[in-house]
């Protein structure tokens, strides 16, 4: 996946939110919390993105990625995809598309309402 692509599909989120922070970074935001991070990782495109406690045991042993830098040593469950091989597109828009519905979910009745959600 592109940086490119990254944006659109998060841009396709209903109620999401872009801004540029951490170093040109491209920040996704529902509701004001992040869901999704598009940093550069030495010459490919860094993806960050918040998964389940299990995806997180699954995913932190696979070659490509990582618990996400900051996030994961706070204790989050963050991954982020740093080299090859990583997740194919798919499978990257699919934790992507979860990370936005996990973070969605939390948000407050009232703040959902206001968005849609």
């Amino acid at each position: 996946m592109t940086r490119d692509e990254f944006n659109a599909h998060c841009a396709a989120k209903p109620a999401a939110t872009h801004v540029v922070q951490w170093g040109n970074s491209d920040v996704w935001k529902v509701g004001g919390k992040v869901f999704a991070i598009c940093g550069w990782a030495e010459d490919t495109p860094g993806f960050t993105f918040k998964v389940t406690d299990m995806a997180f045991e699954i995913l932190s042993d696979m070659p490509g990625l990582r618990p996400a830098p900051y996030l994961a040593s706070r204790g989050l469950k963050w991954i982020q995809q740093h080299g090859t091989p990583g997740l194919n597109d798919v499978e990257l828009a699919q934790h992507i598309d979860a990370s936005y519905d996990m973070i969605a979910a939390k948000l407050p009745r009232k703040t959902r309402a206001e968005l849609g959600l």
